[in-house]
């Protein structure tokens, strides 16, 4: 697992001035998005263990990613752009890019939560952003709990 300055570093380095960048910053957007990648990646893992679809720090599903951009980045042009912005180049493998461009990962995990009909939760509240991250993120087909989410936010920075 990361450590606490590791996860800071990341917060400060990656999530909030992409969040920034793209429009979507708020103190409760950039805590989820970091409790979304200590759980998902443990801030370490690129590809999902075992195989599986998921890729880079947030563990998003390719299908995840090109759904995401045919039916809702499609319809938000402005968005779009700003999101494909993020990438190292306008045709670099979009694939590619979620697996080792954390900027652009970090957009994409954004505009997922964004679709999200539920206003995001208050910021501090962990239990909270786990439940969110299960239901939004996870889905209730995921593997995932709520508490894994909470445990893997507390290994970082405690109870």
């Amino acid at each position: 697992m990361a450590s606490a300055q590791q996860a800071n570093e990341f917060r400060k380095g990656v999530i909030k001035p992409t969040l920034l960048k793209i429009g979507l910053w708020s103190p409760a957007a950039e805590e989820l998005l970091l409790g979304t990648a200590l759980k998902e990646s443990r801030l370490k893992f690129r590809r999902q263990i075992g195989g599986g679809p998921a890729r880079g720090l947030f563990q998003m599903e390719p299908a995840t990613h090109d759904d995401i951009w045919k039916n809702f980045l499609k319809f938000r042009a402005k968005l779009a752009d700003q999101v494909m912005g993020l990438r190292s180049s306008p045709g670099a493998d979009p694939i590619q890019e979620l697996t080792d461009n954390d900027a652009y990962a970090a957009a994409m995990a954004r505009v997922h939560y964004l679709r999200a009909p539920a206003a995001l939760p208050p910021a501090g509240d962990v239990q909270a952003m786990a439940a969110y991250w299960k239901k939004h993120y996870n889905t209730v087909f995921g593997a995932g709990t709520a508490k894994s989410y909470v445990d893997a936010w507390n290994e970082v920075f405690g109870a």
